[in-house]
């Protein structure tokens, strides 16, 4: 068994061989097949590095492809060769260390140069040719009657010898003299293709100027004109040639006769029609890909007033975990199946399926009546993948969700009718998947605003665009400052004072709650300390403590033992002038891995916070294992407290709640108090502490610490 190449130029040399040895045969080189491998060295290196280059460079293609025309590979035979020598071994031999779907897709590019450039070079290539025909001609034609019998040879030898097709005409038309690469190329008999006028040679395909420039030919008017023309064969089939007429005139200068000359571009048209088709179309499932819909999209809504657009843009549901189980092959069957299912759901005029992604499709439809048309094509594809996939003995139960979007057009482009579907879908997701939603504007921009304040993010922090507010926490029984609970503040450039509502969720998201959070705790503790300091000696109003919020991300990372001790030891504050709220909802089920971290801060003195108590549906008797010390009860419950009488359910439950959580040792907060009367209630329930509008609005630093002087002097 031969060895397989050790480095990369190794690796080289033999994509090198196996293309010369595939090319050689169709080339007309006189070289032999070794010294026609060493010219094919350097234009193997140009295409490797063209493949791993950091920018993808057409231009390279190009030029390889142009060099092959110098290397007398000209026959479409050697160009096709070439292409399938570099489609199945330029990314094995020379892209074996970079990822695999890039390289492939980047050699397909490639593919598609080096055949422009073929092509390119073998027009110049054949237009010089043609350019030294047509002046034979011309000098055949007008040369003297003394020189005329070597004049005539010397066009015989030119006119038979050429790789081209040439034929002369008279001015009506009749076909009077035709060479042998012509016969050929039409696949006739002589008195067949001389027995025909030029006018008959027309085809369906012909563009509109092609008869206009010919009669201006005939009359004098212009001496050539230069055309890509189709012509059917004796047998039916389609001659696609690139066709030069020029006008020959006498020793007079008047028009005489015209003379074509064909090249036969049938190979290189399929050809490019074939890689055309592969650079549009996906190669898995053989439906259009983004590239082509891209092209549709714009065509459609590009359309003529009065027109409208309907589209569907379809993400599979769960994918990721059919991939995962039973491995990628199984995925791809699956997109397969899913694919032949989509197409056909959209047969009718102006209907097209796509696939622009892993697991995701696209189906556009056009017309005037799009409106109704849309929602029965979602209705279509919905109906379609209800039926499971059967794949290796399994049934796949196949769900979906579907964005859509429908308007008229000539309003947007196709970028952005694609993003609000994309968001579209996505809502359809979250709101459970397998379903469809309508796309909304108003949803859209806040999509696209979360969109940009997550991006945001991580440089707002660099920026030091965050700020802290805190409200203050009162004590029910004599109305003192207890302390305050840290809020944070994102002064956006363009949007203002945002609330956590607004960002937290998204940092959260991203992960950038972490040092966010951290950031959080280093200022308020340190603002904690800096109110002791300077209330220093009133011992009445007892050390201002600070409450800060911990999000389920802060929970589950290793280092928040260790942050917070940091902290607090740098700033120099006691363990027990902190209190750490952690959600409800963050501790339900919370297993004893997650209790740990604060289990170890409880130890140190650290007072842990239940908020947002009685919203997550928690069992009472699961509160003997957490580690809080005090519960913050949410403002629902005590709402019904604002008004008089108070509402005697709300009453019997708030007063269960304290006596429970006293019963338990643990101190009860209460958020939301806005009224007098509200908060002289939660004193007699026996509630500890409470914070509200009442009291104080969040605010900077420097108004709690006048509240709390107030306070301590009474």
């Amino acid at each position: 068994m031969m060895a397989e190449p050790d480095g990369p130029e190794d690796r080289l040399r033999r994509f090198t061989t196996i293309w010369s040895r595939a090319v050689y045969p169709a080339s007309a080189t006189s070289l032999t097949r070794p010294e026609f491998e060493l010219k094919l060295v350097p234009l193997a290196r140009r295409l490797s590095e063209a493949l791993r280059a950091r920018t993808f460079d057409a231009a390279e293609g190009q030029a390889v492809g142009a060099a092959l025309i110098d290397a007398h590979c000209t026959e479409p035979e050697a160009l096709s060769r070439s292409l399938d020598c570099v489609d199945a071994y330029l990314v094995l031999y020379c892209g074996e260390d970079g990822p695999q779907e890039d390289l492939r897709n980047r050699s397909a590019r490639l593919q598609h140069a080096m055949a422009a450039g073929f092509a390119h070079a073998l027009r110049e290539r054949t237009l010089a040719e043609q350019e030294a025909i047509a002046q034979a001609a011309l000098e055949a034609q007008g040369v003297v009657a003394e020189a005329l019998h070597s004049s005539e040879a010397r066009f015989r030898a030119v006119f038979e010898g050429a790789a081209i097709g040439i034929g002369i005409a008279d001015l009506d038309g009749n076909v009077l003299q035709v060479n042998n690469a012509l016969l050929r190329m039409f696949g006739g008999t002589e008195q067949l293709v001389r027995g025909r006028k030029v006018v008959e040679w027309t085809h369906p395909d012909d563009a509109p100027q092609v008869w206009r420039l010919y009669e201006e030919l005939v009359r004098g008017e212009r001496e050539h004109y230069h055309v890509e023309k189709a012509f059917y064969r004796p047998d039916g089939t389609v001659l696609w040639t690139n066709l030069t007429v020029s006008l020959l005139r006498d020793a007079d200068g008047c028009p005489q006769y015209q003379l074509a000359l064909m090249e036969d571009t049938t190979e290189r048209r399929l050809l490019n029609l074939r890689l055309r088709y592969e650079a549009t179309h996906d190669a898995l499932t053989g439906l259009p890909n983004r590239t082509l819909f891209f092209e549709r999209l714009d065509k459609a809504l590009s359309a003529r007033e009065g027109m409208r657009f309907g589209l569907c843009y379809l993400d599979l549901d769960g994918f990721k975990t059919i991939n995962d189980s039973l491995g990628h092959a199984a995925g791809d069957r699956l997109l397969v199946e899913v694919a032949d299912r989509l197409q056909s759901c959209a047969t009718a005029p102006g209907e097209m399926v796509a696939r622009i992604g892993g697991d995701e499709f696209v189906a556009l439809t056009t017309g005037p009546d799009t409106e109704r048309e849309v929602d029965a094509l979602a209705d279509r594809i919905m109906n379609a993948l209800v039926t499971p996939v059967r794949i290796d003995g399994r049934e796949l139960t196949v769900r979906g969700s579907i964005g859509i979007v429908e308007g008229p057009t000539g309003e947007r482009g196709p970028a952005e009718v694609l993003r609000s579907a994309d968001i579209t879908m996505y809502r359809a997701k979250s709101a459970g998947g397998n379903r469809y939603e309508l796309a909304d504007a108003e949803a859209d921009a806040r999509a696209i605003t979360r969109h940009g304040l997550t991006t945001q993010l991580p440089a707002a922090l660099d920026r030091n665009e965050f700020f802290i507010e805190y409200q203050p926490l009162v004590h029910l029984g004599d109305g003192s400052v207890h302390g305050a609970e840290a809020l944070v503040r994102w002064l956006h450039p363009q949007h203002g004072v945002l609330t956590p509502d607004r960002f937290i969720p998204l940092a959260e998201h991203t992960g950038l709650i972490v040092p966010l959070g951290r950031w959080v705790l280093e200022q308020s503790v340190r603002q904690a300390r800096e109110w002791q300091e300077r209330h220093g000696g009133k011992a009445a109003a007892g050390p201002l403590r600070i409450n800060v919020n911990l999000s389920p991300c802060q929970l589950t990372h290793p280092g928040l033992v260790s942050d917070t001790v940091d902290i607090l030891e740098r700033a120099g504050l006691e363990p027990a002038s902190l209190c750490l709220e952690v959600t409800e909802s963050a501790l339900i089920g919370a297993d004893d891995d997650l209790l740990k971290p604060l289990r170890r801060l409880s130890e140190m003195g650290v007072d842990i916070a239940l908020d947002d108590f009685g919203t997550g549906y928690s069992n009472l008797a699961n509160l003997r294992r957490l580690p809080v010390s005090i519960l913050k009860l949410d403002r629902s419950f005590t709402q019904g407290m604002q008004q008089f009488p108070a509402d005697p359910v709300d009453l019997k439950i708030v007063e269960g709640i304290v006596s429970l959580a006293h019963s338990l040792d643990l101190a009860v907060t209460v958020e939301g108090v806005e009224t007098g009367a509200q908060a002289e209630q939660l004193r007699i329930l026996g509630c500890d502490t409470a914070q509200g509008w009442y009291y104080a609005r969040p605010g900077p630093p420097d108004r709690l610490h006048d509240l709390a002087l107030v306070d301590a002097t009474g």
